[in-house]
């Protein structure tokens, strides 16, 4: 089976269907923070996080710059001004350290919206006069924007922020029942596969540097979980004392347990009533079925451990989203993941579009790999980054498709990230 029912709806091309795919996104942009008041917009200073004007504002800039201001045909790499004088200074990602974006002069909210307004009319202006195979950039700062929206609802999740009023916040079923590591499996024969962009796709989607080129591997049969580890199954491996039995984590987990004291996934909490987790701003009833979320590549890799299972390689997760059942594998726009265990059926369930699922596969270039005009979207991050494939309910639709890789430090538990697993090589029947 190809790409058919595995990939997003076919993405914006046409002047008109990026313009209003433009405008969707610069309204949902502009939505995620609108709600917050000022006490709220006090970003703490952290790592994981950027302040919002800056975030805001780096997001109208590079859509500025790519799409009105970068001149890819002058050999001399000329660039018109900005509308703002001090805006490279302020929100160029690649020269502004993190650090600092706490302390620089930016615009306040009101100057942020109206930068937003301006910097998209002007983008709007361009992109009415483009022509046909002329708008790669429009495309690049659409699905820019889209993953700072990701970013910008990870930041309210992180600072346990409120969603806005327009988003439910649906309170999940209690715990019930002993959790336990059961999995169902689908066998796949594996064989050999086009790994990346397919030699047609940028005629059909917009492909990012990391896809390129496509190229073929050969896979070795292998069997995949057709759901992802769920809270319950999470759960059994922390009441089997799974934080605290070192012979379960690599030496880059053991590294990471020490240093964050952790004793269970980010953002659960026990009380006399069970487990609990926190879902932006609420503290909702533990959801057995669904899918565990914000655990990192350590959480995850020793939780395979323990339940004799291993995670998949993004070769192998790739073909089985190219091979299987396409039923249960759906894209949506929510804030909130959708239980495993009701989504039974053939195949594999939700494999877009739920949770990003973390691989065993380092972040790397593909052979033949050469940076896009955008250089710093993927080359600073080969090597200690690791891959994560499938998208998540908080992944905009139009982005999402079997191919597309995300990359995190493996570390991070912030993310919308769970992971699926397969089982040990030696245990596979074909």
């Amino acid at each position: 089976m190809g790409d058919s029912g595995k990939d997003a709806a076919a993405p914006p091309r046409s002047a008109a269907a990026l313009a209003a795919a433009l405008i969707d996104a610069r309204e949902y942009t502009k939505l995620l923070y609108a709600h917050l008041d000022a006490d709220q917009r006090q970003f703490p200073t952290r790592s994981d996080v950027n302040p919002p004007d800056w975030e805001l504002g780096h997001i109208g800039w590079f859509q500025e710059f790519w799409c009105r201001r970068y001149q890819r045909d002058d050999p001399s790499g000329a660039r018109t001004p900005s509308r703002i004088a001090h805006a490279d200074a302020w929100w160029n990602s690649s020269t502004v350290p993190h650090a600092t974006r706490w302390s620089l002069p930016l615009p306040d909210s009101a100057g942020i919206d109206a930068w937003l307004d301006a910097t998209l009319a002007d983008t709007l202006a361009a992109l009415a006069r483009s022509r046909d195979g002329e708008r790669y950039f429009f495309e690049l700062a659409l699905y820019h924007e889209d993953m700072h929206v990701e970013a910008l609802l990870m930041t309210l999740q992180t600072l346990a922020l409120p969603l806005p009023p327009q988003y439910p916040q649906v309170c999940a079923p209690a715990l019930a029942g002993k959790p336990t590591f059961a999995q169902s499996d689908q066998v796949f024969g594996g064989g050999r596969m086009l790994l990346g962009a397919q030699p047609d796709a940028p005629a059909t989607r917009f492909v990012f540097d990391n896809e390129k080129l496509g190229h073929t591997v050969d896979v070795a049969p292998f069997a995949m979980a057709t759901t992802c580890v769920t809270n319950a199954q999470f759960a059994a491996f922390v009441d089997a004392g799974g934080y605290a039995r070192a012979d379960l984590w690599t030496d880059a987990g053991s590294t990471w347990l020490r240093a964050s004291g952790a004793t269970h996934p980010l953002n659960w909490q026990k009380t006399s009533m069970g487990w609990s987790q926190r879902h932006f701003a609420t503290w909702v009833p533990f959801d057995p079925a669904a899918p565990v979320l914000h655990v990192n590549a350590h959480e995850a890799e020793a939780y395979c451990r323990l339940a004799q299972r291993r995670l998949p390689t993004e070769a192998e997760w790739e073909f089985a989203a190219r091979h299987s059942s396409p039923e249960n594998s759906g894209v949506q726009d929510h804030t909130r993941s959708s239980p495993t265990a009701a989504l039974g059926g053939p195949g594999m369930a939700h494999l877009l579009g739920n949770v990003w699922e973390w691989t065993a596969s380092v972040f790397a270039p593909y052979p033949g790999f050469a940076p896009d005009p955008y250089a710093d979207y993927s080359a600073p991050w080969f090597g200690d980054h690791r891959v994560l494939r499938g998208g998540s309910f908080a992944t905009r639709s139009r982005l999402v498709h079997a191919g597309f890789r995300n990359f995190y430090r493996p570390e991070r538990a912030d993310t919308f990230a769970g992971f699926r697993t397969c089982a040990l090589q030696q245990n596979v029947l074909v």
